[in-house]
This record gives structure tokens, C-alpha cells and sequence, in this order.
């Protein structure tokens, strides 16, 4: 039996997931600017934002680290198996 190299479409350079994570950041911060506290509001709703704010942000990060580690792990079985065909 003979083995052909299966034929892989082109992948477009632009990583749309890291993209939408990006804007999805600004939108964060466009939101976080809208909900600012007025100055007769409790001081605490100010800190209660910003935590909301970064928590926010960070998950988006970890999300799109996990699709680096992803791709990353794709990438290298991939190569794998094209050294053994």
C-alpha cells in the first residue's frame, strides 16, 4: 500500500480567536468607562469594577493561552505523523 501526503488547505495568517479576544478588551474597557461611579457613589463600587475589569481581562488571557497550547500541541503531532509517513 502506498502512501500519498494528504493535502492541507492554506490557513489564513490572521488568528482570528486572538483578535476576538482583543476586541472583546476594549470592550471592557468602553463598558468600564460607562460604568465609572459618580462621585456621590459608594467608594467601593470603584474597586468592585476594576476587579471586574481585570478578572474579565484576565480569563480572556487564559482562554487565549489555552488556544496557543492547542495550537501549539496541533502543530507538533502533526509533524509527528508527517515524519512517519
Amino acid at each position: 500500500m502506498r502512501h500519498e501526503p494528504v493535502p492541507v488547505p492554506a490557513v489564513s495568517g490572521t488568528d482570528w480567536k486572538g483578535l476576538g479576544y482583543l476586541v472583546s478588551i476594549c470592550s471592557v474597557f468602553l463598558l468600564g468607562a460607562v460604568a465609572w461611579p459618580k462621585p456621590q457613589d459608594p467608594r467601593w463600587h470603584v474597586a468592585l469594577l476594576i476587579a471586574g475589569m481585570a478578572t474579565s481581562i484576565l480569563g480572556m488571557a487564559f482562554r487565549y493561552k489555552a488556544h496557543l497550547d492547542q495550537q501549539r500541541e496541533l502543530k507538533k503531532t502533526k509533524a509527528k505523523a508527517e515524519r512517519k509517513a
